[in-house]
C-alpha cells in the first residue's frame, strides 16, 4: 500500500556551499602555517655587545674555554675537563669566598658542549650567578 500517492520524491542532493567554506578555511590555514615555518628556518647571527670594560671585580671566578676544549679557570689551565673535575676546581678557585661570579669566556668555534659543562659545574660547585663575556664589535 502506497500512502504517498500524490507527494513528489525529492531527491537527495549535496549541499555545496558548506563545503566551499570548509575548504576555503583550509586553504587559508595551510598559507598561515606555511608562512611560520619559513620564519622558523631563518639562519640566526647571534648579536655582540657593545659594553665598556669594567674594572676587576675581586668576587669573579673567569673560566675560558677554547675551541679544542681546553679549560682555563683563573689563568690556570686545568687538566681533566671533566664536568666533576671543574666543579672542583670552582670550589678551590672561590675559596672562602660567598656567592663570586662565573665569568665565562668562550671562543666564538667553542662547542656548545663545552659552554654547559662550565654552566653544569657551576651548579654542582652550588654558584647560580653565570655571567658570559663578549666582544665589542670591531671598528667602533
Amino acid at each position: 500500500m502506497n500512502f504517498q500517492r500524490g507527494r513528489l520524491k525529492e531527491e537527495p542532493e549535496i549541499n555545496l556551499i558548506p563545503m566551499i567554506d570548509v575548504l576555503l578555511v583550509i586553504l587559508i590555514f595551510l598559507m598561515v602555517t606555511t608562512t611560520f615555518s619559513q620564519i622558523a628556518e631563518l639562519q640566526i647571527n647571534l648579536p655582540t655587545a657593545d659594553a665598556e670594560k669594567q674594572a676587576e671585580k675581586p668576587n669573579e671566578i673567569t673560566v675560558a674555554v677554547d675551541a679544542s676544549g681546553h679549560y682555563v679557570i683563573n689563568r690556570a689551565p686545568l687538566a681533566n675537563p671533566g664536568v666533576d673535575a671543574l666543579s672542583e676546581a670552582l670550589r678551590r678557585a672561590a675559596g672562602d669566598r660567598p656567592d663570586p661570579v662565573i665569568v665565562i669566556n668562550a671562543d666564538a668555534e667553542a662547542t656548545h658542549q663545552s659552554v654547559i659543562n662550565i654552566m653544569e659545574a657551576s651548579r654542582l660547585a652550588g654558584y647560580s650567578r653565570i655571567s658570559f663575556a663578549t666582544q665589542a664589535k670591531n671598528g667602533k
